[in-house]
């Protein structure tokens, strides 16, 4: 039998459900984690909902959260990113995620030349590096394909990474949308922490000019190659999840996201053979 794709829901994949619907969307679809989000107006993080409530509602549902998504820019360390990150931490902590997602800065104005931009990632690094250990946590970095964003390649972020000797609480995330914006060809299989997935469909956009309203599920008209970079990184050893973070309108006015979402996973099931060990 072949096994399945660990798949994990990303809260925007359903912004508008209350939690208690969203971990049952979830477990619906058999997918045993989630991603919360500290972006989203009217829902927890932002509604004031306390960590503990969170922890309670998955645990009692079995479900996971592999990280709050997201603390933004990251990279552009001071003292009111200092105060972000322990607030973001302290409540990852509480309600149990296993990370943070961090996001470097994506800003057309940003006049930084490069050898500035790796500074302040590496500043950034060496400054998150205890508050991360001593909240337990994991820091999931980001890189953002846009021609616009300070980090683009998962390559430069790995280099920092160990460079301030960060290996043992900084992880990846390959985000197959970024991946193929960034023209990016590397794969870090063993640094990846968490896959993020989504479709895009368009084919009259130009390449530069893609955003994240164009991020749909992941179906047969996909320009990204998910397939393909999911396959590539089950060959490479990865194990870990693949969380669909859709931002398109259309998919969140859906009625009913259930079924697309099953259509999505069963679409990428057919498309990608895993490996034995890479279970949900």
């Amino acid at each position: 039998m072949t096994a399945s794709l660990p798949f994990a829901l990303n809260r925007i994949v359903a912004p508008s459900l209350p939690l208690a619907e969203f971990l049952d969307l979830a477990l619906a679809l058999k997918a045993d984690s989630i991603e919360l989000r500290n972006d989203l107006k009217g829902i927890e993080i932002e509604d004031g909902t306390p960590p503990e409530r969170v922890r309670e509602l998955c645990r009692a549902k079995g479900i996971r959260v592999l990280s709050i998504n997201a603390l933004y820019p990251f990279d552009v360390w001071n003292d009111a990113l200092r105060a972000k990150a322990l607030k973001l931490a302290a409540y990852a902590r509480d309600c149990g995620a296993e990370g943070l997602v961090l996001c470097p800065l994506n800003d057309p104005s940003d006049s930084r030349d490069r050898a500035e931009r790796v500074r302040g990632l590496r500043t950034a690094l060496t400054a998150l590096a205890p508050i991360l250990r001593e909240h337990g946590l994991l820091g999931f970095v980001e890189p953002l394909g846009f021609e616009s964003s300070a980090l683009r390649r998962k390559h430069d972020a790995v280099e920092a990474i160990k460079g301030i000797g960060g290996l043992d609480v900084f992880r990846l995330v390959h985000d197959t949308f970024h991946h193929h914006l960034a023209g990016e060809q590397e794969f870090f299989p063993e640094l990846t922490g968490i896959v993020h997935i989504s479709g895009v469909e368009d084919r009259q956009v130009a390449l530069a000019d893609i955003r994240d309203g164009h991020r749909v599920l992941v179906g047969e008209a996909d320009i990204l190659g998910n397939a393909a970079q999911i396959r590539r990184l089950l060959e490479l050893g990865y194990r870990g999840p693949f969380s669909f973070e859709p931002f398109a309108d259309s998919v969140h006015a859906l009625p009913e996201v259930r079924p697309a979402l099953q259509n999505s996973m069963q679409h990428l099931q057919a498309r990608v053979a895993p490996p034995e060990g890479c279970t949900a």
